[in-house]
């Protein structure tokens, strides 16, 4: 296979690579989807041949060492802040990983670029189901409740969160003009959460319940 030729192939590969990528992003509804990915590993691609063409006698990985730092910039601009909790992380990583898949492309490493892009496929196809597998093991809610200003409420509302088989993780109780106002944060499965939300609704006493 001549010069010209296998660099086409390696574009080709590329563009494969990256769109496969890019398919996950774009069903998800990314920042970074099909059309990005596929455009950010070929720029890789390219950018790894022409170093080793135009390197000459110098060094000829300068050029490609600038990929890693200049696709931060692409992955910085993907992270963002929404209320308290930073969204965007996985995101800028698939784009940090989609140009290292162009790079190992464009230098010939074909078998392991290729590994790289099944393992990427299986960690954002297949591990999102064992991390909803896991938030329902621990998901969190925080009920707040207002009932009569009683101790012996406290106590009775304190063994239903005690008695649900959830976790609490914090609580606090206010007095809110002649009634009380209580929360409590707690972790557990769904289920859980779905048979004490179902006794809180049926105590007469609780005035108001928010969760």
């Amino acid at each position: 296979m001549s010069m010209e030729a296998a660099d086409v192939l390696k574009v080709l590969l590329a563009v494969v690579a990256g769109g496969l990528i890019g398919l996950e992003r774009e069903f998800r509804d990314k920042a970074a989807g099909f059309r990005t990915l596929i455009f950010i590993c070929t720029g890789s691609t390219l950018f790894t041949i022409w170093s080793q063409k135009l390197a000459d006698d110098s060094d000829p990985t300068r050029i490609a060492a600038n990929i890693v730092s200049g696709v931060g910039f692409l992955g910085a601009g993907v992270i963002l802040r929404e209320g308290g909790r930073v969204v965007g992380l996985t995101t800028a990583a698939t784009i940090w990983l989609t140009a290292a898949l162009g790079m190992g492309i464009g230098g010939g490493h074909f078998v392991l670029a290729g590994t790289a892009v099944l393992v990427a496929l299986v960690v954002l196809w297949v591990f999102p189901l064992l991390e909803e597998y896991v938030d329902n093991i621990r998901h969190e809610r925080t009920y707040e409740i207002t009932c009569p200003n009683q101790v012996e409420k406290l106590e009775a509302l304190e063994g239903i969160f005690r008695g649900s088989g959830l976790r609490v993780k914090d609580r606090r109780q206010a007095r809110a003009g002649g009634d009380m106002r209580c929360s409590w944060e707690v972790s557990g499965p769904p289920r859980a959460h779905d048979r004490l939300l179902r006794q809180l609704m049926s105590d007469a006493e609780v005035m108001e319940l928010r969760y």
